[in-house]
């Protein structure tokens, strides 16, 4: 019976799980493992025991370490352009800590990942670079006639700054039975900058 067919147990006492289920259960594993020790320091034995398999099912779904690194990277990424594009066409000053936050909340090990530790990776320090840029990006294009022109790069660096490090900082911190009023006060802090940016010209 093939491996995919069925969630029975193997021979070695592992669950077997879906391909696309088991690759996710990896990637939970493997995300755990670096935002603990970082890319260097985790084995992919370590990863694997992280994620209750062998090493061997470990590369039955991915190559390598580094693989496996840019996997993780690129699935909290869709995940934070997923909530991002679900407010599309509406105030990113006035909705980006609740897109941030939520998909902090549903992978807060890859947000960490994502944005404290890729960008002091070697390999990996550009991939962080590029998705800041796209951030900063989604932001200035929000900022419309609001701050400008000549310092609408500086602010929107400064407003993705700002939310990132608030959002990790209440991953870290806060209580997520009080999300909503984080939201409502880091929104509130972003459009306060911008209009203190506008009147500055």
């Amino acid at each position: 019976m093939p491996a995919t067919a069925s969630e029975s147990i193997g021979k070695g006492g592992t669950r077997r799980l879906p391909r696309g289920e088991r690759r996710e259960a990896i990637l939970d594993g493997a995300t755990r493992a670096f935002a603990h020790a970082g890319f260097a320091a985790t084995s992919m034995p370590e990863i694997a025991e992280a994620s209750g398999i062998t090493p061997i099912i470990v590369y039955r779904h991915f190559d390598s370490k580094e693989e496996l690194y840019r996997a993780a990277l690129e699935r909290v990424s869709r995940r934070l352009a997923g909530e991002l594009e679900a407010d599309s066409g509406r105030d990113a000053l006035g909705v980006g800590a609740r897109s941030v936050l939520a998909a902090a909340r549903v992978d807060p090990d890859g947000f960490r990942l994502l944005w404290r530790h890729a960008a002091r990776e070697p390999i990996f320090s550009s991939y962080a670079a590029e998705l800041r840029e796209w951030a900063v990006g989604v932001v200035r294009s929000s900022m419309g006639h609001r701050v400008p022109p000549d310092a609408q790069q500086w602010a929107a660096n400064a407003v993705v700054g700002y939310l990132v490090e608030a959002v990790l900082n209440w991953l870290e911190f806060g209580d997520s039975e009080c999300d909503a009023l984080f939201v409502k006060a880091t929104n509130a802090a972003m459009r306060a900058g911008v209009k203190v940016w506008s009147k500055g010209s």
